[in-house]
Parts: C-alpha cells; sequence; structure tokens
C-alpha cells in the first residue's frame, strides 16, 4: 500500500500515541490492544536519546548521535537520514548506515523524497515499497540496489532555528506496524524538544562571547557600543568567519595579553 501523507496534529504526536483504547472484538469483549515497546523499554530509549544528545559537544554530533540511536532502535532500519533547513541557509544533513547513500543523496540533488516532503510538509510520510511508489519514480533504481523498502519519514521542528525531518529507510515491505511507528515518533519528537534546549545553549553562549568580544574592541578603539559591534560583523565577513569565531579569537586574544 503506498499511502499519502498523513497529516499528524500535536496532541497525537510523540509517546502520547502509545495509549490507545483497547479494541472489541464482535462479542463486545475488550482484547489487549497496547501494541509497540512496553512503556519502560520506550522510556530507556528516551533517556538514552537524552543523554547522548545533552552530552554532545556540538549541535551537529548531536545530530549524528540522534540517526545513530533512531537506526539502531527501529528494527529493520538499513539506515537513518536527518536533514535541517535553516531560514536562507543551506541544507544540514547527517546519516547513519551505509546503505543507501546514493538515495540520499539523489533525492538532494532532486529536492525530492520521503525526507524532503515530511519537512515541507510537517506530516508524517510513509511508504510501503519505495521501489515501486509512484511519487519518487526517479528514486526506485537505487532504493532497489540498495535493498529499502519501506520508509518512514518524520518531521523534526527545531524552536526558531530550522525544520526538518528524519527519514528511516528499511529493508522490507510491510514493515511500518504501529509499534515501529509509535517509536519512530517517539525519538523524533523527543529529539525536538532536546534539540531545541542546545540551540538554545548555543545562542546563549555566543551572544556571552560577542558581548564580551564587544567589550574589547571598546576598550581597544575608545568607541560606543553600536560601532563596536559593527566593528565585529565586518571583521568576520572580511575574513569569512561567523561572528563567534572572530568573538572567540578577539577574546582569547585579548586574555593573552593580560596575563
Amino acid at each position: 500500500m503506498s499511502a499519502p501523507n498523513r497529516r499528524i496534529s500535536s496532541p497525537l504526536r510523540g509517546p502520547a500515541r502509545l495509549l490507545r483504547r483497547p479494541a472489541r472484538t464482535r462479542s463486545g469483549a475488550r482484547s489487549v490492544a497496547l501494541s509497540g515497546p512496553h512503556a519502560v523499554e520506550l522510556a530507556g530509549l528516551l533517556h538514552e536519546l537524552s543523554v547522548r544528545l545533552l552530552g554532545a559537544e556540538s549541535f551537529a554530533a548531536a545530530l549524528e548521535r540522534l540517526a545513530a540511536l533512531a537506526a539502531g532502535a527501529v528494527p529493520g532500519t538499513v539506515r537513518c537520514s536527518v536533514t535541517l533547513i535553516g531560514e536562507g541557509g543551506p541544507l544540514t544533513c547527517t546519516a547513519h548506515g551505509a546503505g543507501g547513500e546514493r538515495l540520499d543523496k539523489l533525492a538532494y540533488e532532486l529536492s525530492t523524497g520521503p525526507g524532503l516532503d515530511a519537512a515541507r510538509t510537517r506530516a508524517l510520510t510513509t511508504v510501503e515499497d519505495l521501489s515501486t511508489d509512484e511519487r519518487w519514480p526517479q528514486l526506485a533504481g537505487p532504493a532497489r540496489e540498495a535493498g529499502i523498502h519501506a520508509v518512514v519519514a518524520i518531521p523534526l521542528d527545531v524552536p526558531r532555528a530550522e525544520v526538518g525531518g528524519v527519514c528511516l529507510y528499511l529493508d522490507r515491505t510491510g514493515a511500518l506496524a504501529p509499534d515501529l511507528l509509535i517509536t519512530a515518533m517517539a525519538l523524533v519528537n523527543h529529539a525536538e524538544v532536546l534539540l531545541g534546549e542546545l540551540r538554545r545553549r548555543d545562542q546563549t553562549s555566543t551572544d556571552a562571547t560577542v558581548d564580551r568580544a564587544v567589550g574589547v574592541i571598546i576598550a581597544q578603539r575608545g568607541c560606543g557600543v553600536r560601532e563596536a559591534y559593527d566593528v565585529l560583523g565586518e571583521t568576520a565577513q572580511r575574513l569569512g568567519l561567523d561572528r563567534r569565531a572572530v568573538a572567540e579569537r578577539l577574546v582569547a586574544a585579548a586574555a593573552a595579553r593580560n596575563s
């Protein structure tokens, strides 16, 4: 079955989807309807994700850890790709798993595929067999060569920073059971919160470093605050570096002189 994109409203995203009402048999008796990982197992996965991401030395390293953990946590996953699209900026891409590397590269070149569709539409995108799916015919050949069939692509939002998606490539058809979707969605939704916190920390750190560098410029030049910020920005542009990198160099140089 080739399912259309499914839009998930916020109350149904993440771990809240674990608890579903028990189904009724024809006789009216309730049957056990809770599927997927045991709540304790899922809690353990989410805890491990928190430790890995919040302990990462950089935001890029956190994305790599997310891809690796998701690939290992969802059975049958050949490759997990994480894509973020910043406002006015280039794609940020990372992945875990060698199988499907060509498939990812082609999808980015053509600007199409389940992962990018999930990022753009903000909807869960599922594919029962990518090698025969009519939505992305250009990807059929590479998918067959890589032994990739089912795909789950989940939107990934980093608040006030980027939108993107996490794409899981699986090695079998008919693999999109509810428990698999629940696990993948819970991991990605939890990762959104963690990555947002990492971005907030980065911004706080950047602001503090820039403020210290501006103080150094004011002390050296005897200029005003606005002019000092302009000097820092112009220097960064001239050197082809971001403002934080230049600020760190200025602060370090000032500390060395005063030591």
